[in-house]
This record gives structure tokens, sequence and C-alpha cells, in this order.
């Protein structure tokens, strides 16, 4: 994703701005649906849970820092006989530093939803796999998916993802993927009132890793992911990708084990984002410094 405020959107195949994009709340209703649909299947085990986080210096590409965000987020992760899903999806909501429309009177909204699927080749073949420090193998495939609407960009991503996972033997769990992206987005430009038709960037690489660690005996966690998105070419207004790097790390503790004798139920902590060229916007380029994000925020989770 990428916006540049100028004339050269013009020139891309467009049409004239005739209805806004999937509201948030209708995006939101869809989503969720989909994701008590995966809760709803037979499964060994489980995981739901509601999150909050806020943080004040949040970054767009050609917007600027200092934007503050607060998100609401549902994920479901689960596990069945031949693998794992996980589910998640996040209602974003910013002040007008990020604004909704050109009047810049109030904030941008955005739905962000990812899925994932994992099929475990050794559950599959019935074999133990172990090999040094990975405990198993398996075959990741799984959608990203949002809609946002703000002044510059209005993003309708659509991305499927494929490819191999290394599941490690770590208190805990890791999972490290590299997994092919088929992304493609259609823009909407309020300045300009222009519609980009759907773009397709080039078929690029990710090397992405989750975790979730305890530390020692204690009630924290070491919690997190990190993305490493090769160039997906050039974007639908003719500038060249870049090297993305978005790394998410957490330190969360269970509230609920430390006071009310319920682990697992409660937990609150501090989470840190660092985003290098975001979208894959050059943030030494046009973009400026809202390519680069450095983001502290505070969370809290409640898990049923």
């Amino acid at each position: 994703m990428s916006f540049q405020p100028n004339p050269v959107i013009a020139q891309q195949k467009s049409r004239p701005m005739s209805r806004r994009p999937l509201t948030v709340a209708t995006f939101s209703a869809l989503a969720l649906s989909m994701a008590l649909g995966t809760a709803a299947q037979a499964a060994d085990w489980s995981d739901t849970s509601l999150s909050w986080r806020y943080g004040t210096k949040f970054a767009e590409p050609y917007e600027g820092n200092d934007i503050s965000k607060n998100i609401l987020n549902f994920s479901h992760v689960s596990g069945f006989k031949y693998g794992t899903n996980f589910f998640s999806i996040d209602a974003l909501f910013s002040d007008s530093k990020d604004p909704s429309g050109p009047d810049g009177k109030s904030g941008a909204q955005e739905v962000y939803a990812v899925y994932r699927n994992t099929l475990d080749i050794g559950k599959i073949m019935n074999k133990d796999l172990k090999v040094g420090v990975a405990k198993g193998f398996g075959i990741t495939s799984g959608f990203d998916f949002n809609t946002k609407t703000d002044a510059g960009y209005n993003s309708k991503k659509r991305m499927l993802v494929l490819g191999p996972t290394v599941m490690f033997d770590v208190p805990g769990f890791l999972n490290v993927s590299l997994l092919a992206l088929w992304e493609s987005n259609a823009p909407c430009n309020d300045y300009t009132n222009t519609c980009v038709s759907r773009y397709s960037y080039k078929v690029h690489p990710m090397l992405t890793a989750a975790w979730g660690i305890p530390i020692g005996n204690s009630a924290f966690s070491f919690e997190g992911y990190a993305n490493l998105i090769a160039p997906k070419g050039k974007d639908e207004f003719g500038a060249q990708t870049k090297t993305e790097i978005n790394i998410d790390a957490q330190i969360m503790a269970d509230v609920g084990k430390l006071f009310w004798d319920k682990p697992g139920t409660f937990k609150a902590g501090i989470e840190y984002q660092y985003w290098k060229n975001k979208f894959g916007n050059d943030a030494n380029g046009p973009a400026g410094s809202g390519a680069f994000a450095k983001t502290p925020m505070v969370r809290v989770e409640y898990h049923f």
C-alpha cells in the first residue's frame, strides 16, 4: 500500500468516485461471522480473546507521525487433528492526524483481518519429524483482508499467502514461515476524486515468525511477530517498492494468575512496533517519515 497525493493517480485507469468503500461496521460483522464459523469447527483445543491497545506514535506514509490510535482486536486460535487455525481482526480508530476525509475533522477507521491455517505434515503422515531444534514442519495458507476509510488512499487490500513453516522446540511456541504473497489493492483518493482499478503487485516472499514464550516460571511472557517482506515490484503509481520490516513485540503479565488464581484469563502489558518502509514505501523517499513507525503501546487482553 502507498499513497501519493498528487495528480499521478489520474494517469492510472480510474473511474469517478461513486461510492465509499465497504464500511467498517459492515466489514466487522462479516469478518466476525467468519471467525465464529471457524471457532465452531471441531477442535482439540482453542483460545479466544478480546484485546485493546493504544499508542500515540503511529505513523502513516504521506500523513506523518504522532498519530494516536485505539485498536480493538478479536482473535481465535485452535488446534485440530492435522494442524492449527488462527483468525484475528483489528478495528483501528485514528485521531484526526490520520483524517477520514479532506476536511480533516475526524480520524480514519480501518478493519484488518488475518486468517492462517497450518497443516502439520508429521500429523498428516503420523510420523515424528523432529530434527534438531525443529519439532515439526507444516504448510501454511491463508489471507489478509482490509478496508480503511481515510482521506488519501481508502485501502482495500486483498492478499493470499502460501508456504512452508518450521515449528521450533521451545517453551510455548515459535513458528517461522517462508510465504509467497499474492497482494492487490484498489485505492480511492478523496483529494482527486478518483479510484484506481484493482492493481496486483508482483508475487513476492515474506519471511515471518510468530512466538509466545513464557519467561521462566513467572507470570510473564514474551510474545509477538516479525515480518521481513521483499519488494513487490512497482506500486500502482509506478514507484519502486522497498524491503519492508515489521516487528511487533510484547511483554505480557498474566494478571489473572498473579491476583485471582485464574491463569490465562486476563493479561496486561507493553507492546512495541518497529515498522520500516511501511507498506513497501521508501522511508527516505516521498512517503517521508510516516513510512517509518516506532510505536510503544499499552495492551490488555481478556481470554474466554
